[in-house]
């Protein structure tokens, strides 16, 4: 016989496990369509009001009576307890371990296609969509619609609440709508997501500590934004610590990655060399050529750091390269940006300007890159004052504040302060120019009296 149909609204439905018709509905719509009686399916093996509390919800059967009333209706029993067939699972199944597979190689675009069928269907178990809302804005995230990657997030959050998931799905959910909120430079609001992902996952009462280094890597990237080093520091140690424990060559690859930034930012520029020619060739073994694009542009910038000018350049052009490769264009923006920084230092503002106006045009209007929308801005006003063009360097280093004024981040502020500075010390304005360099010494205080 054919079975009964049932609907579902992915992420906000509030019914029991297994789909919005319980299990109850269904043994009840079965027993109809098989023209029987409460008494008839019991059959002698249970009373008719044991059948009646199942069908009402007062009571859940064991396994082995679910396959005995799946043997009356004739239905599989899977498709019995949870409104889903097994064939229809594993196909389920199938298409979101595509989409995951997709999103390991950072291909996020087939990711959204593969995931696409599982946002419209009415007969997805809870497991396998709260994993499909996952793995969709994770790949929203990473295609810059991080707004809408927030809205499936939301439907997550309140699938994960139901009875079927624990504190460490919670903290999953937390952690991705953490992301978000870091991408879109929120930076307090992610860090507070982080601090309540990280008690969920601690309490969870299962491992997760692939989660856990994950939470702190990313965590401490807030504590960066915020120039609190120490706290940056002691979490990218967190999770160096545990990724290793785990023998994760991939979640390795990427607290290295951090542990580089955050080397860098405390000057120590061979540390942080250090940890990103590993991450790098981690990267490399598990063809990553995404991150080791990413890589390289922080190379590059290292080796600048160092004195290595040449390397720089060589290593900012295969980021580019690479970014170009794999059809990343805010990846290439970055790249484009980091050059013309090298370029402005080394005493060319025309290549410099030339560079910083195509990483403006590759980095577009995504409101998750704006940062380097404001340090391309940065540099392109720093190439127009060198070039004597001041009024138009005016206008451009307004835009690069108005921009990192949105990121939460003092120190990129500070640092379009000082170049306003330099421009009001060109056009003579020596006043102006002080206050500029007064308000970004005191931004850059980590302690203030």
């Amino acid at each position: 016989m054919d079975a009964p149909s049932t609907l579902r609204t992915q992420g906000t439905s509030s019914t029991p496990a297994g789909s919005p018709e319980t299990l109850g509905s269904r043994v009840r719509e079965a027993r109809l369509a098989n023209r029987m009686t409460q008494t008839e399916l019991a059959g002698g093996r249970f009373s008719k009001e044991y059948i009646s509390q199942i069908e009402r919800g007062r009571t859940t059967p064991p396994h082995r009576t679910l396959e005995w009333l799946a043997q009356q209706l004739e239905l599989d029993v899977e498709l019995l307890a949870t409104g889903v067939s097994r064939p229809r699972r594993e196909q389920l199944e199938a298409m979101l371990l595509r989409a995951e597979a997709a999103i390991a190689r950072a291909d996020y675009a087939e990711a959204l296609r593969e995931t696409e069928p599982l946002a419209s269907a009415v007969d997805v178990p809870e497991a396998i969509e709260l994993r499909s809302l996952l793995a969709r804005s994770w790949s929203l995230m990473y295609e810059g619609s991080v707004e809408q990657a927030l809205d499936v997030l939301s439907g997550a959050r309140a699938l994960a609440e139901r009875d079927a998931f624990d504190d460490v799905h919670r903290a999953e959910v937390l952690y991705r709508i953490a992301c978000c909120r870091y991408r879109l430079s929120s930076i307090s609001t992610a860090l507070a997501l982080f601090d309540e992902a990280i008690v969920l996952a601690d309490r969870g009462g299962r491992p997760c500590d692939q989660l856990r280094a994950h939470i702190f890597e990313w965590r401490s990237r807030c504590y960066r934004r915020q120039r609190d080093w120490q706290a940056a520091h002691d979490d990218i140690q967190r999770a160096l610590e545990l990724a290793h424990g785990l023998d994760d060559h991939e979640t390795v690859a990427h607290v290295l990655f951090q542990a580089s930034l955050v080397a860098e930012r405390n000057g120590q520029f061979e540390l942080a060399r250090e940890y990103a020619e590993d991450a790098r060739s981690r990267y490399e073994a598990l063809s990553d050529r995404v991150n080791v694009g990413r890589l390289l542009n922080n190379l590059g910038g290292l080796s600048f750091l160092i004195g290595d000018t040449s390397s720089a350049v060589a290593q900012l052009k295969d980021a580019f390269r690479i970014a170009l490769e794999v059809g990343n264009d805010s990846d290439a923006g970055y790249a484009v940006s980091s050059l013309a920084q090298v370029h402005l230092r080394s005493g060319d503002p025309l290549l410099a300007e030339e560079q910083a106006r195509e990483a403006l045009e590759l980095l577009g209007d995504r409101p998750d890159v704006l940062d380097e929308v404001g340090n391309a801005r940065l540099v392109l006003g720093r190439a127009l004052t060198e070039q004597g063009r001041l009024d138009e360097a005016t206008a451009v280093l307004d835009a690069a504040d108005a921009a990192m004024g949105l990121t939460e981040s003092v120190s990129h502020r500070a640092a379009v302060w000082v170049a306003q500075g330099d421009l009001a010390t060109r056009r003579g304005d020596v006043g102006r120019a002080s206050s500029l360099y007064r308000d970004a010494a005191q931004a850059l205080q980590d302690f203030h009296f």
